[in-house]
Order: C-alpha cells, then sequence, then structure tokens
C-alpha cells in the first residue's frame, strides 16, 4: 500500500460547507454505498436525492464543540470524508464518536482510509479534547480488521442488531480507540 498525499479539511459550522461540497458528499456518499460500503444506508441502491438529505443534517449540526466533518482530497478531488460528534453532557463530554467514514472506490488501496482515521485521532484530541473515540462497524465486511491495525479495540458487539435483508443479520460491532 503506497500512502497518497492528501488535503485535509476539518469543517466546524454550517456556513463553511458550500452547496457543491454538499453535492460532492453526498455523491461520495452514493459511490460508496452503491459498491457495499457500510457508511449509514444500508439497502443500496442509493441515490443522490438520499444522500444529500443526509449530509444536510449532518451539515446543519456541525458546531466546534460538538460536530465536525473532516474531508479528504487528494489531486484538488474529495476523497472520502467523516465525521466526528461528543455529546455537551458532562457525563461523557470526554468522548466522541466516529460516524460515516468512507473513501471513494476509485482511490482504494492507497492509504486513505489509514490517514483520515489518523487524522481524526489527531483532531480529537489536540482540537476538540477527547480522550477516547467510539464508532460502531458493520460485521463482515472487514472493518474489524481495518480499524484493529490502527490501535482500535473492538469492547462488544449487538448481535443480529443489523438486518440488511431476508436472512442476512449482522452484529454491530462496538469499537473503542483510547487513549488519543
Amino acid at each position: 500500500m503506497i500512502e497518497t498525499a492528501a488535503e485535509f479539511v476539518q469543517l466546524t459550522a454550517p456556513e463553511q460547507v458550500s452547496g457543491s461540497l454538499v453535492e460532492e458528499l453526498a455523491s461520495c456518499w452514493v459511490e460508496v454505498t452503491n459498491a457495499g460500503g457500510a457508511a449509514g444506508f444500508p439497502f443500496p441502491p442509493v441515490d443522490l436525492a438520499q444522500t444529500v438529505s443526509a449530509v444536510e443534517v449532518l451539515v446543519e449540526a456541525l458546531a466546534p464543540e460538538t460536530s465536525r466533518l473532516l474531508v479528504v482530497h487528494v489531486e484538488g478531488e474529495l476523497a472520502g470524508w467523516l465525521n466526528v460528534r461528543r455529546d455537551p453532557f458532562e457525563l461523557v463530554r470526554h468522548w466522541g464518536t466516529v460516524h460515516h467514514v468512507q473513501t471513494r472506490p476509485a482511490v482504494r488501496g492507497r492509504g486513505l482510509g489509514m490517514q483520515l482515521m489518523r487524522e481524526v485521532r489527531t483532531l480529537a484530541r489536540k482540537e476538540m479534547g477527547l480522550e477516547q473515540l467510539h464508532l460502531a462497524a458493520r460485521a463482515g465486511v472487514g472493518l474489524e480488521e481495518f480499524y484493529g491495525r490502527l490501535g482500535w479495540k473492538e469492547v462488544g458487539r449487538w448481535p443480529g442488531a443489523l438486518r440488511l435483508g431476508p436472512d442476512d443479520d449482522r452484529d454491530e460491532v462496538l469499537m473503542l480507540l483510547s487513549p488519543l
């Protein structure tokens, strides 16, 4: 695997996200989902209208203390993105959750997913003041191994929590990265 030179941009407020970026994020989500990716839409195919609506909800919730988008560009093109969130409630505000991790299928195998996950770890620790990160991953697609190589530990499972189709129930794998 050859790591690719990438430019990371962090977005912390709705006004930082242009309409064209919303379209790019949504287009990436369509590509990832329709290629079988486990990034939040369980039943491909999805279309741009579905993903644009979901991206708009994420964008409207952006706030420096509680929700950020991390996007990665390669040669000026959107290559992937994720969302990191934290609950502001004092009891749990020391940890955050990573959502919708995705890289475009055309750029897979170049180390961008690993770079994206390393970057969110740094962002979470240095800029959001988080001490740990959580994520939930769909079992059966190799995500446990991917995240495991980056230091994440499986801490539990919800057996059969995700119903992808008749006779296709999957575990939801709960993962933790701590310390950051």
